[in-house]
């Protein structure tokens, strides 16, 4: 690699913002930037290092990087990620941490740069052959891809790690080495380490067949993306959902397409053929009474209306009292719910100073609400209003003392409406959303 081939594989790019763990490969990267930088003072670098304080070595790790850093005039910022156990195994956590500490810390105009290289590209593609993956598996890691608004490039993609070493010694470059990249229990170290050494040994070249099959399979997915795409619009609403319908009509290799292409949109992992067959028995195919629910890691797929949602996993607050002393203030909900808040001008009667004010989740009893004759229990307002059943124990419900009021941009019960001119709104901010009124 050249500074006018690195050039060539990032133009037309100009502000990068560079992934750096110190090793070997992100040094070389760090460095054939910087070169192409002086040749081209209006390139604008900045490195990132992401500290996980999984070794004893983490600290000397980031003193290394920042003298590097300095002594090429490059800014670095150190980010320090704690790791949560979520089942997935620590690679996988620790690669969701680096990527959304990555996210975090970019800006306008900037794109992110890491250091994968063939020898990469190898053992991700056999990390997938052994899962079992299809054509989007095997396809491993595209040179460039979209990320957090911007572009994530891999320059170094076709480059072996043996070019990269040489670019290293030829340059003189320091670099860390992480004792963990010697422990095979780790599955990519596994490979690293016994197998494609082995395979290299007999098939000199077999890192760029690998390549080559990789790139074919992408070109595949990209084929069937272009087939797909205005056939999964037809299917998909403003929100984001899918009509099972029509995917009842087309064959199951089709669907199955569709399915995968549908969860890529919801920024979901790549399923399993199980999980696939699961999604569409257990809950496109569930009977029609059923309430069908499927996890998919903190997200879960559900139907409704004959359509496939894709929701975050939120937990039932059906148990849930909040007490709101100052229900002209602001109150959080529990569970990244959002926050609530009473406005002027609606028609919700204001708390009267001796009214005892609580959000709950649950009402009892028959209820009256504005709009609508007789009375009905809570479940039958729910269904009449079209109220997805996943929202019916995370809608919040304002009461006064033991009187349900109103259900937050739902409904006001027939206790709860003000005199004319003399009302408040009941307004529900949910993820930055527009508020929700009632």
């Amino acid at each position: 690699m050249t500074t006018p081939a690195i050039a060539q594989l990032l133009s037309p790019w100009r502000r990068f913002l560079v992934a750096f763990s110190g090793g070997l490969d992100s040094t070389v990267l760090l460095h054939q930037l910087m070169c192409w930088r002086q040749e081209n003072p209006d390139i604008q670098l900045r490195a990132i290092h992401i500290n996980h304080g999984l070794s004893a070595n983490a600290d000397e790790w980031v003193a290394h990087c920042q003298r590097l850093c300095q002594q090429w005039a490059v800014p670095l910022e150190v980010v320090r990620v704690t790791l949560v156990d979520e089942g997935k195994g620590t690679e996988a956590h620790a690669r969701l941490a680096r990527y959304t500490a990555f996210r975090d810390a970019l800006t306008p105009e900037e794109v992110l740069v890491t250091a994968q290289h063939l020898n990469d590209q190898c053992e991700t593609f056999l990390l997938a052959l052994k899962r079992g993956s299809g054509p989007a598996g095997l396809s491993a890691m595209p040179a460039a891809a979209d990320f957090a608004g911007t572009k994530l490039l891999r320059p170094l993609l076709n480059t072996s790690r043996a070019s990269l070493l040489q670019w290293a010694q030829d340059h003189a470059l320091s670099w860390i080495e992480d004792e963990s990249n010697q422990d095979d229990t780790y599955d990519r170290n596994f490979l690293r380490l016994h197998v494609v050494p082995t395979l290299a040994a007999r098939w000199p070249h077999f890192a760029d067949a690998v390549a080559r099959s990789a790139e074919l399979c992408g070109e595949q997915e990209q084929l069937l993306d272009e087939l797909l795409t205005d056939e999964l619009k037809t299917m998909t609403d403003s929100d984001g959902t899918l009509a099972i319908a029509p995917l009842e009509k087309v064959s199951e290799v089709r669907r199955a397409a569709l399915l995968r292409r549908w969860l890529a949109q919801q920024q979901a992992s790549m399923p399993s053929r199980e999980m696939l067959h699961r999604l569409w028995d257990e809950v496109a195919q569930a009977r029609e009474d059923a309430n069908p629910c499927l996890r998919f890691g903190d997200y879960e797929i559900r139907r409704f209306q004959q359509r496939l949602w894709w929701l975050k996993s939120h937990a039932s607050q059906a148990e849930t009292v909040i007490a709101w002393p100052s229900p002209f203030s602001l109150l959080r909900l529990p569970d990244n719910l959002g926050e609530l808040r009473l406005t002027p001008g609606g028609i919700i009667r204001a708390p009267a100073d001796n009214d005892i004010v609580s959000v709950r989740f649950k009402a009892p009893g028959m209820l009256r609400i504005v709009g609508r004759n007789g009375s009905r229990k809570l479940k039958k307002i729910w269904q009449e209003l079209g109220v997805a059943p996943w929202l019916r124990d995370t809608t919040p419900l304002l009461f006064y003392g033991e009187t349900l009021i109103a259900a937050a941009g739902q409904f006001v019960t027939q206790d709860g409406l003000a005199e004319e001119g003399k009302g408040v709104q009941l307004e529900w901010i949910k993820n930055g959303q527009l508020p929700a009124r009632s």
